[in-house]
């Protein structure tokens, strides 16, 4: 069974390391503030905040030990290394952004119920400085956020955590002016509806990496009509598709000749499969089984 794969270059500094502690310490330390500051105003909504602000200190340390795990090498035990850390770091992430979510929905409808007076300026200047830091924490890891799972997991905890402290503040505004104290259970729900929507999203999609799915972008039946064009290739069967982790997306599959061809001819037909495949479908670890006049099922997916 032949195997190849397209390399990638990592010659450009990783940082990704750095800006997680970063972002770890200043979500330690708007969570300590907070939860003083929430007891003391009597504010849910600044408590949730805060609740939120330690799911982002999980969060961010499990993304940091998923992402230094991701750069260890592979062993005869480990052939794939640790390159799945930060697709389950992903999945762990979301997983316990929705539990908060729930739990929050819960503590509010029960203040919506028995609404309380609240010190509204001690929550609005602990809401600034919950945007002030998670801003910067949020500046910090966008780049990464747009090409890795795992830190896109983190981003978005700390966006969405960002978008509530505005919510918070808002509502600390209002409930100064007006004395609605109404408004932070309600707040509190927002935020908490907005958490499940973000989480979803990233739930679905680390889970079907996980679950070996093939990724939406790509069409089964158009790369095995793609690799069937190229001659003397008679049948492509027993396809599987999968995606590694963010870099890898592997194929491999069972090739029937309608010739019995030498080694050196399939080696030159693989090459042109690899190319074909990586540059139109952005798979760049093939496994190519050949057959010839082999009496086997040719269907194009099989249960193994």
């Amino acid at each position: 069974m032949a195997h190849s794969h397209h390399s990638h270059s990592h010659s450009h500094p990783d940082l990704k390391g750095r800006n997680l502690v970063i972002s770890i310490f200043l979500n330690i330390l708007i969570t300590i503030v907070q939860v003083i500051g929430g007891l003391l105003s009597g504010s849910l909504s600044l408590l949730s905040d805060a609740l939120h602000n330690f799911s982002d200190v999980l969060t961010l340390i499990v993304s940091y030990i998923a992402n230094f795990l991701s750069k260890k090498q592979a062993s005869t035990n480990k052939t794939f290394g640790y390159k799945r850390a930060e697709i389950i770091a992903a999945f762990v992430n979301a997983s316990a952004l929705i539990i908060v979510a729930l739990l929050l929905i819960k503590e509010a409808i029960e203040r919506l119920m028995d609404p309380r007076d609240i010190v509204s300026e001690l929550v609005i200047w602990l809401s600034l400085l919950g945007i002030v830091a998670n801003g910067l924490s949020v500046l910090l890891l966008k780049k990464d956020a747009d090409s890795n799972m795992n830190m896109k997991s983190a981003y978005l905890h700390l966006l969405t955590d960002m978008l509530a402290s505005v919510a918070v503040m808002i509502g600390g505004i209002l409930m100064k002016f007006y004395q609605s104290y109404w408004i932070d259970p309600l707040l509190t729900l927002g935020i908490a509806i907005y958490l499940i929507y973000m989480g979803y999203d990233l739930l679905k999609d680390s889970t079907r990496v996980l679950m070996l799915f093939t990724p939406n972008t790509i069409q089964v039946q158009q790369i095995v009509q793609t690799i069937g064009k190229i001659n003397p290739i008679k049948n492509v069967h027993h396809v599987h598709i999968w995606q590694l982790n963010e870099d890898e997306i592997h194929l491999e599959a069972h090739i029937d000749f309608n010739e019995d061809i030498k080694l050196s001819e399939f080696d030159r037909i693989l090459e042109k499969i690899e190319e074909e495949v990586y540059h139109n479908y952005g798979i760049n670890h093939v496994n190519i089984q050949p057959e010839f006049g082999k009496c086997d099922s040719k269907h194009i997916i099989v249960q193994d």
